[in-house]
């Protein structure tokens, strides 16, 4: 008697995996890693300093004869100072870029007044219209607001209170994920309106250094080592000065934008959930 093979075990078939609801990130765009633009700064400013600025067609017998030249004789503080320059303007541009698309494609005050219309009217319909034209972290806020809305609407477990606070909620969380994109990379041009100063202070200092060991000198003092601390001195005084300079007003530029951009949000969150309550 022959035993049996046993069947083999058929493999069950797997059920199709379900589609996970991912959180959407902000869409505002912007360079994520501002080291990597520091570097790429400092090479730049490395590379002016030596191959520009310290070219031989701006100095005449060990003398500079041009801007560029005495730029030069402004020391190694120089291409720091350079750097830090540099990175202020590459993050202000990148912010003015990333900032515009968080801003939309129309004007603001505009979007607002359509939307609080819409919502008067309670064309919901009509409002995520708006959003989709619109589009920015302004719109982005307001139509995941009004996705809540309309499923609250629909809700029929929850208290009127309870869907006011999940409304109220909805906003908040949509807000907060814009934020920070918004503010990225302003503390480092916040940093360099205080570093850029001091850097440019400290090429000061050295370069007046050099300049007193040049009267301390026995005999006749040396004019050409007198000069070239003076110049060290003042160049590093003017690049530490632009530098900070430019870094206060790019820096209190993008945050009046931003709290611009925080006003209207606030605004329409508001109304969004102010008509809901009117209404339910």
């Amino acid at each position: 008697m022959e035993a049996q093979k046993p069947n083999p075990v058929q493999p069950q078939a797997k059920k199709p995996a379900q589609p996970q609801a991912k959180k959407e990130g902000s869409n505002v765009g912007g360079i994520k890693n501002a080291f990597l633009v520091i570097i790429a700064c400092f090479i730049v400013a490395v590379c002016l300093f030596i191959f520009w600025f310290g070219h031989e067609s701006h100095f005449e017998e060990g003398h500079p004869i041009d801007l560029w030249g005495t730029i030069y004789k402004g020391g190694v503080i120089v291409p720091i100072l350079q750097t830090l320059f540099l990175t202020v303007i590459v993050l202000s541009v990148e912010r003015w870029i990333a900032l515009s698309s968080a801003k939309g494609k129309g004007n603001i005050t505009k979007f607002v007044a359509g939307v609080k219309a819409c919502l008067a009217k309670n064309d919901i319909a009509g409002a995520q219209k708006l959003c989709k034209n619109q589009k920015g972290s302004v719109a982005a806020v307001v139509a995941a607001a009004l996705v809540r809305y309309e499923e609250m609407d629909k809700n029929t477990v929850l208290t009127k209170e309870q869907k006011i606070a999940t409304l109220q909620k909805e906003v908040e969380e949509a807000t907060a994920l814009e934020m920070p994109a918004l503010q990225q990379n302003l503390p480092i041009v916040a940093t360099m309106t205080t570093l850029g100063t001091l850097v440019g202070l400290l090429g000061t200092v050295i370069g007046m250094i050099k300049s007193f060991q040049a009267l301390a000198a026995s005999g006749a003092p040396d004019s050409t080592e007198l000069s070239t601390g003076i110049s060290e001195a003042l160049i590093n005084t003017a690049f530490g000065i632009a530098t900070g300079a430019f870094a206060v007003i790019s820096y209190n530029f993008y945050t009046n934008k931003i709290d611009n951009l925080t006003y209207a949000i606030d605004e329409i969150g508001f109304s969004i959930v102010q008509t809901f309550a009117a209404t339910h």
